[in-house]
Order: C-alpha cells, then sequence, then structure tokens
C-alpha cells in the first residue's frame, strides 16, 4: 500500500500582544524544538512528468556504501517523499519508469561575513543631593540627625548605534534528486531526464543526518514539477511533510 501525503495548514502565528511577552513566546517555541531551517529549491520537469510513476532508486554518493545504515536511512526518507506524490517503487523483475539518482552531503567550510547594527549604551553617573539621616541619638534619648550627601543610582542611557562585522563558518547540506527514462542509451547520449530537484540548506551546522529530513520534506511538493527558477522557503522541523518523511513507509 501506498503512503499517502498528510494534508492541512501551517499554523497561524499569535497576535502582537506587546515586546516581552512577544520575546517570551519566540524563545518558547525555540526552547520547543520548533526552529525554522531557510532551503533553497530548484527543479525542473519535462511536460506530463507526472505519468512516471514506477521508479527504482540508485545511489550517487560515492562517499556512502550501498548497504550502509547511513544510506538506507536516507533512501528511505526519500521513498516515502515520493511514495507521498504517487511515485511507487517498482517491484523485483519489474521494468520501472524511471531510474531516480539520490545525491546528498555536506560541502566545504565557507567564510561568511556580514555587518549588523549593535547599539551603544553609557551609564550615567545618579546625581548627588542632600539628605536627613539619623545619626544617633543624644544622651537623653532624643535623636539626632544630621544633613549627608547621597547619590542616586546610575542609569542607563542609548548613545546610538555602531557596526559591527560577524565572521561565522557555515556548510551547505544539499540533496539532489534526478529522475532519469529508463531507457538505453541512444547514439552515445545518456537517457533523458524526466525531473530533477536540487535543495540546499546553509548553516553553522555540518551534521547531514539531522538536515536530511528537512530537505527532503521540502522536496515534496516539487517533485515531478517545475519550479520555474530557484525558491527560497522556511520549514520547520514540526512541519507535516518533515513528520510525513520522518514516518516513514
Amino acid at each position: 500500500m501506498k503512503a499517502e501525503s498528510p494534508s492541512g495548514s501551517p499554523a497561524t502565528p499569535p497576535p502582537e500582544f506587546g515586546l516581552f511577552p512577544f520575546i517570551l513566546f519566540g524563545a518558547g517555541l525555540l526552547l520547543g524544538g520548533c526552529a525554522s531551517t531557510t532551503v533553497t529549491v530548484d527543479s525542473l520537469a519535462k511536460p506530463k512528468a507526472e505519468e512516471s510513476i514506477s521508479y527504482q532508486i540508485h545511489n550517487k554518493n560515492p562517499l556512502v556504501a550501498d548497504d550502509s545504515l547511513r544510506y538506507k536511512e536516507a533512501a528511505g526518507y526519500v521513498k516515502t517523499a515520493l511514495s507521498g506524490k504517487g511515485l511507487y517503487e517498482a517491484p523485483e523483475n519489474t521494468k520501472p519508469d524511471l531510474l531516480v539518482d539520490l545525491d546528498y552531503g555536506v560541502g566545504p567550510p565557507q567564510i561568511r561575513r556580514e555587518t549588523v547594527s549593535e547599539p551603544v549604551y553609557v551609564q550615567i553617573p545618579g546625581q548627588m543631593r542632600s539628605e536627613t539621616v539619623q545619626v544617633g541619638t543624644d544622651s537623653q534619648g532624643r535623636p539626632v540627625y544630621r544633613t549627608v550627601m547621597v547619590q542616586d543610582p546610575p542609569t542607563t542611557q542609548l548613545m546610538g548605534y555602531r557596526d559591527v562585522v560577524i565572521t561565522t563558518v557555515v556548510y551547505e547540506k544539499y540533496l539532489k534528486l534526478t529522475a532519469r527514462e529508463n531507457a538505453p542509451a541512444a547514439e552515445g547520449r545518456p537517457p533523458s531526464e524526466i525531473w530533477t530537484i536540487d535543495i540546499t540548506s546553509e548553516g553553522e551546522s555540518r551534521d547531514i543526518r539531522k538536515n536530511l529530513p528537512i530537505l527532503v520534506g521540502a522536496s515534496i511538493d516539487y517533485i515531478g514539477k517545475d519550479s520555474k527558477g530557484q525558491k527560497t522557503i522556511t520549514i520547520k522541523d514540526k512541519d507535516r511533510d518533515v513528520a510525513f518523511v520522518k514516518k516513514g513507509m
């Protein structure tokens, strides 16, 4: 039985209700594991690409063995995503419509420099003022007072902003799916591509295993479709497509 893609719409963001509660709400989201990932998607597809529905998947990552648990996990994610679009893995001794190449990994480290504006604060000393205080009592027990100088607590004041250059090391995590026609090469040319998807995500983490369900989840809406140029989307690790991929077939 083929798995069905989940349905539903993303949750509506909460209304604005003041700066401090909003900060607490945002912190709660992060602590709750709802971090967002920005991914770039670029897909191409031939007309009637959706008519090819059976496939055989091939490993195109030379650094990962076909029989390794790491590759089997990645292939399982992709098969689940394909099932969500009505595709199925061809049974043995059956000729599939498509040969799907799976390639994924992490690129070399890259330096990113970003100029940000940060506030500059100064501490203003408190004002000096006189105050009458009791310093003791006389021989008859009556209070004795004295005028002394006291200083109010200091205050912090915003003086302006300054530009600061922040340098970070980032890694590009990538996923590429290429579906080729299952036909012999003609006149020395390889079989034509029916559809292809390139998905990348850039960040300080180089953990491809953690990011792979997100990359695969982002691919579902573009399987067999033309994105008509590069698209940038934001996806959460709790989104329905990511949860669907993690659940498996």
